[in-house]
């Protein structure tokens, strides 16, 4: 099968090659003045020793030609560097284990005309690549490349789906026009390397300049030589990486095109819309096993778990459900995305799912799909699950014997931690990232409103359109300010260059202040309509209590938080070489920070919700950092025990914060949903 490249792929290799060439040539120059540098240092280095043999002299001799042979050493050691991938988190399947993976994957080698992986592996998440070990010589010699499929993916797609994702992979390396993008990541590899990876490098120096004071001397010479190269050099792979980045985005492109041929545009589009709720559904359940560690309880079959999650989320989002998998269309996928601002990202190394989506619409190929799940694939699809689950758990450190959690009881456990962690579906996430208007006050309703009038979507649009303005202003002021460097940038349809920027600020604070005024309105209306909900309920002074506790912790939250930001940079200096004497004036000062720190903590910590935000050992530390006054300095070495405790409290602390103020917001909203209730049950009577 042989397709066409972009004129853009051709464009964009050009520009990486042209910039590889361009590197090469001052690689040239810099590796000739380094040998020129080493052959001086190393004959300047005999002749000094020969000129007057003494002592001194072979010691500044021997460390004139230890400089030329390190500066030297520095300018070609990655030609020894190897890139080994880690392998321990997978697990290797061979053909007589899985025959019809493996004939569909051959099937996928046959249509792209490339080479069958070296091994295939399988891997805990959701997600499918292709990887090799690498090094200089790659360059020129052939390399069998390994393929990952992660279970996560498998549990949550269908067959065509599957095929689509591991075509995608295969697509990368499925023909010449696609060599040039290997070449380049090869390269790029290497000068990041180069420039980068000297954590050897300086140890050795370290060690040569710990023989010897003269030694020493001579090793700064040399880092500060290497570090001068080292710059050049870095300045360099920033402008050699941002053209791989472009050419690998256009290799995305390239690919898709190559998976959309072989397994049809849907399943690819399809999968990629889902892809992003499997991912969180799977780190949901990792997180739920995290809390669950001091409690010793694991999992026996995380994918079902996840597979659980997946479709909880998918019922709660209201999506639609095809091949017994939720189907997310491209609207759902950024349906809290309302900025106009769009900046390409030359850094990034793939392109947005949006973009990918487009031109695969535009390829439309439709191929007979086989829609039944990915998971009949395998011989025994679920032990394989248990055993990967096991291998994933086995690296867990547990205190004492760790037991399985079973399916039924994680399903009741994980629903009631979202309940307690999560506001009502019924606001419509409307305050799920904004919190009530404390300005507001009582007053008689302008008109008539329904509840459903006050959360609808359009009123929920707003919030995140305002959310969207503020982050766009933020971005436009860093383009004007020249934090963020860039050309050109699109908003709302329209191209601008950097130095148009100023002129887009008046126009999005007027949205703003417009937006802001409808989201007030609405924020008192919606006050006001409860005010009257509570009054027929008799729940008046209940409602307008907890709003105004809300509004009293919202008042002080930030100052409460200096009280984290203040004992968190009074203890900086821990990180940094400190003289002894100046260490005990920084701990006496840190003192009444200190005493601030635990007045603060103590009240969460006689709260009877405690043991629902921290684990049982982090609530016995903090009782005993509260309980004892701590040394953290003696005899001219840091208590490290003492240490951990004060850290651990410096932390925690902002965390117990939010999970108070998150509390008493979820206290109220709770109230008004009942208050909903009873007023609609009111109107019906």
């Amino acid at each position: 099968m042989y397709i066409q490249v972009s004129e853009d792929f051709k464009k964009k290799s050009k520009s990486a090659v042209l910039a590889i060439t361009i590197f090469v040539m001052v690689y040239i120059l810099l590796f000739l003045f380094t040998v020129l540098l080493t052959v001086a240092c190393v004959v300047g280095g005999i002749l000094l020793i020969i000129a007057k043999p003494m002592f001194l002299t072979l010691m500044l001799g021997a460390g004139a030609i230890g400089t030329g042979v390190f500066i030297f050493f520095f300018i070609i050691k990655f030609l020894f560097k190897k890139h080994i991938n880690d392998r321990s988190h997978l697990t290797e399947i061979t053909r007589s284990q899985e025959p019809e993976l493996f004939k569909m994957i051959d099937e996928i080698v046959k249509e792209t005309e490339t080479d069958f992986p070296k091994k295939i592996y399988l891997s805990y998440d959701v997600n499918a690549s292709v990887f090799y070990d690498s090094s200089f010589w790659s360059m020129f010699l052939p390399i069998k490349k390994n393929l990952t499929i992660g279970v996560g993916l498998v549990n949550t797609s269908t067959k065509q789906e599957l095929k689509a994702i591991l075509s995608h992979e295969f697509g990368h390396f499925s023909q010449r026009s696609m060599k040039v993008g290997s070449y380049v990541y090869n390269v790029n590899k290497i000068i990041f390397n180069l420039v980068n990876d000297d954590e050897s490098y300086r140890n050795s120096i370290e060690s040569w300049a710990s023989m010897s004071g003269y030694f020493s001397i001579f090793a700064a010479i040399s880092l500060f030589i290497t570090q001068k190269i080292q710059w050049v050099l870095t300045k360099m792979y920033s402008f050699v990486n941002i053209r791989h980045m472009a050419l690998s985005r256009e290799m995305e492109f390239h690919a898709d095109e190559v998976a959309a041929h072989i397994a049809g545009s849907l399943a690819l589009e399809e999968s990629l819309l889902r892809i992003e709720l499997a991912s969180n559904s799977y780190s949901n359940v990792l997180s739920f096993y995290e809390a669950k560690i001091s409690k010793n309880q694991s999992s026996k079959n995380i994918y079902k778990e996840q597979f659980f999650v997946m479709n909880f989320f998918a019922q709660l989002n209201e999506l639609e459900i095809k091949h017994h998998l939720p189907n997310v269309k491209l609207s759902e996928s950024g349906l809290f995305n309302k900025s106009k601002l769009v900046i390409e990202n030359q850094w990034a190394s793939h392109p947005s799912h949006e973009e990918r989506i487009t031109k695969l619409r535009n390829l439309n190929i439709t191929k007979e799909a086989d829609n039944e799940p990915a998971r009949d694939l395998f011989k025994h699809f679920e032990q394989t699950e248990e055993k990967l689950t096991a291998k994933l758990f086995s690296g867990v450190k547990y205190e004492k014997g760790r037991t399985d959690l079973d399916l039924d009881i994680f399903k009741t456990e994980f629903e009631a931690q979202y309940k307690k962690d999560s506001f009502d579906k019924v606001f419509n996430s409307y305050y799920d990232n904004k919190n009530p208007d404390f300005t507001v006050v009582e007053s008689t309703l302008s008109k008539e409103l329904s509840f459903d009038e006050l959360f609808s979507k359009e009123k929920v649009e707003l919030v995140y359109t305002l959310i969207a303005l503020e982050n766009d202003k933020k971005t436009i002021e860093a383009i004007i300010n020249k934090e963020l460097i860039l050309k050109t940038f699109d908003y709302d349809g329209e191209k601008y260059t950097s130095k148009e920027a100023k002129k887009l600020i008046p126009v999005i604070e007027h949205s703003i202040a417009e937006i802001k005024v409808q989201i007030q309105q609405n924020d008192a209306d919606i006050y006001n309509y409860f005010i009257r909900s509570a009054t027929y309920s008799g729940r008046k002074s209940e409602f307008t209590d907890t709003y105004r506790l809300l509004a009293d912790l919202d008042h002080q939250y930030d100052e409460k938080l200096t009280v984290y930001t203040d004992i968190a940079n009074a203890t900086a200096f821990m990180n940094t070489k400190t003289a002894f004497d100046q260490i005990k004036r920084n701990f006496i000062t840190l003192k009444p920070l200190e005493e601030k720190l635990k007045k603060e903590i103590k009240p969460y910590m006689d709260s009877h919700t405690i043991s629902l935000d921290l684990g049982e050992q982090e609530i016995k530390d903090l009782n005993y950092y509260l309980s004892n006054d701590l040394v953290y300095f003696n005899n001219d070495q840091y208590m490290e025990t003492h240490l951990q405790l004060l850290m651990k409290a410096i932390n925690i602390y902002p965390y117990l914060l939010s999970r108070k103020y998150f509390r008493m917001k979820k206290d109220l909203l709770d109230i008004m949903k009942e208050l909903k209730t009873s007023f609609d049950m009111e109107k019906v009577n």
